[in-house]
Order: structure tokens, then C-alpha cells, then sequence
């Protein structure tokens, strides 16, 4: 095994999701962020596999400079590089063109024999990106594994079906999406996450590293455009507040659930 790239997504916590209305995407300027829960599942995959196996992890993510925080914890559970793809004209981008940017930043790394990446994203939850990265490359893929392995040089991944699971093999190099909860994810490494703090530094490539053109990337390249957003009012329960002693707070109650059947 030699390269074992794992994709990652910075997303708000879903509590903390606030679109703006004026430019029509997430608003994360007030968002508490974290690295999308199944590229963990993703991660503590690739891990897993490296130890059977070797070969060497790269976290691989596009966004705005903010995200190199969230790499190193990549690097204090274990992984050995990350690289961050970050330009402005990557930026508002649907799924084609951020495929693309992760794609070419794949080619680029080189000599791959597995790409993971979570099964889809908390904040836009489409789950396109794997299987479009796996056509740009020309790569088999596999998606929403449950468990993954590679045993002579041949990927074995397990997925659930309705009624039991099914087990699918495919050559290598290979897309593989993992569910959320595959693996439970390890803790980092305390020590190394004050180094990697310290003292890693993220590789970081824009449009002109990958040889993409403003045309292809960001909002340029994308086929899709929110045009409107709609917030839908949350629905409120009816209360009813029963007042009296005990025996008549029950007997009250009762008469209530008899009325509603």
C-alpha cells in the first residue's frame, strides 16, 4: 500500500447553521466548527488499514485557510500529511467542481491506491462528492461501507442492505464512502496535537498548483444555483397546564387522553 487519501469537510455544528439570505450559502462567521462526523469514520478507517498494511495518509480538504486547525487534529490521530486546496475562486462551489479540485489535487499527490471520504456532508448532505471524484479519476468506487479492508492487494468492504449486508471486492486504486459510526474515531494524541499546533504546517495549494482555471472552479464551475431559500417555522406543541391536587391533576388527565382518541 503505498498512498491512502482520506477527504475531509470542515462543517458548522448543526445547531449552528445560518444561511445568509443576501448571498444565499452557509454563513459560518459565527459557527462553531468541527470535521464532518463521517470523514471521522473516514479517517479512523484509513488508520486501521495502514495498520494492517502501511502505506501513508494524506487528509486532503478544500476550504478557506480556517480549516488548518482542524488538519492538525488529522495529524494528532495519526495521519501523516495534510493539504489543504484554498483559493477564492474556489469558493460558493456545488459538488462538480469541488470534485474536480479534490480529483486534481489526487492526481497531483500521486501514486494512490485508496481514496475514503465520509458518506456525505452534515451541512449540504448530498453525498455526490465520492462518486464524482471516482469518475474524474477513472476509479472504481464503493459506497457507504460500513467496514473496509484490503487483503492481497484487493479492496473488501461491507455494506448494509435492507434485510442483512452484502460484501463487495474491487481492484485497486479504488473510491471507497464510509457511513457514519463505521469506526468508532480514536482520541488524538494530546502531545502531538501541541506539536502539530506548534509546529506542522499544512501544505497548502490554490488554483494555480493544480493548473485549474477560474472557469472550471468555485461558482464558475458549477451547475447548480440557489436562486431562493425558504426558512419553515418550526411547529409548536399544544401545552396545557393542570392545575389541583394530585388526585385531581390525574383525573383531569385522564379525561384529557379519553378526549383525544
Amino acid at each position: 500500500m503505498k498512498n491512502i487519501i482520506v477527504c475531509v469537510k470542515v462543517v458548522p455544528k448543526s445547531d449552528n447553521i445560518i444561511f445568509d439570505p443576501v448571498n444565499k450559502r452557509l454563513d459560518r462567521t459565527k459557527a462553531e466548527n468541527q470535521i464532518n462526523a463521517a470523514d471521522k469514520s473516514a479517517i479512523e478507517t484509513a488508520l486501521r488499514i495502514r495498520e494492517r498494511v502501511g502505506g501513508k495518509i494524506t487528509l486532503l480538504s478544500m476550504g478557506p485557510p480556517f480549516f488548518e486547525p482542524f488538519l492538525k487534529l488529522g495529524i494528532a490521530m495519526g495521519v501523516d500529511e495534510a493539504i489543504l486546496l484554498s483559493d477564492r475562486n474556489f469558493g460558493g462551489a456545488d459538488t462538480f467542481p469541488t470534485a474536480l479540485v479534490l480529483a486534481t489535487a489526487i492526481k497531483k499527490i500521486g501514486n494512490v491506491d485508496l481514496v475514503l471520504t465520509g458518506e456525505e456532508s452534515s451541512d449540504a448532505g448530498l453525498g455526490q462528492v465520492p462518486s464524482q471524484i471516482a469518475e474524474f479519476l477513472d476509479f472504481p468506487q464503493v459506497l457507504f461501507a460500513s467496514t473496509t479492508d484490503i487483503s492481497g492487494g484487493t479492496l473488501i468492504a461491507r455494506r448494509s442492505i435492507k434485510g442483512g449486508y452484502e460484501i463487495l471486492e474491487s481492484d485497486l486504486p479504488a473510491v471507497v464512502s464510509v457511513v457514519l459510526g463505521a469506526y468508532q474515531p480514536r482520541f488524538p494524541d494530546f502531545k502531538k496535537k501541541k506539536w502539530a499546533d506548534n509546529n506542522y504546517k499544512v501544505k497548502v495549494w490554490n488554483g494555480e498548483d493544480l493548473q485549474l482555471s477560474e472557469s472550471v472552479t468555485g461558482i464558475k464551475g458549477s451547475f447548480t444555483t440557489v436562486k431562493r431559500l425558504v426558512e419553515i417555522p418550526q411547529s409548536s406543541r399544544k401545552k396545557i397546564i393542570i392545575d389541583g391536587t394530585p388526585e385531581e391533576k390525574s383525573s383531569k388527565l385522564v379525561e384529557i387522553l379519553r378526549k383525544a382518541k
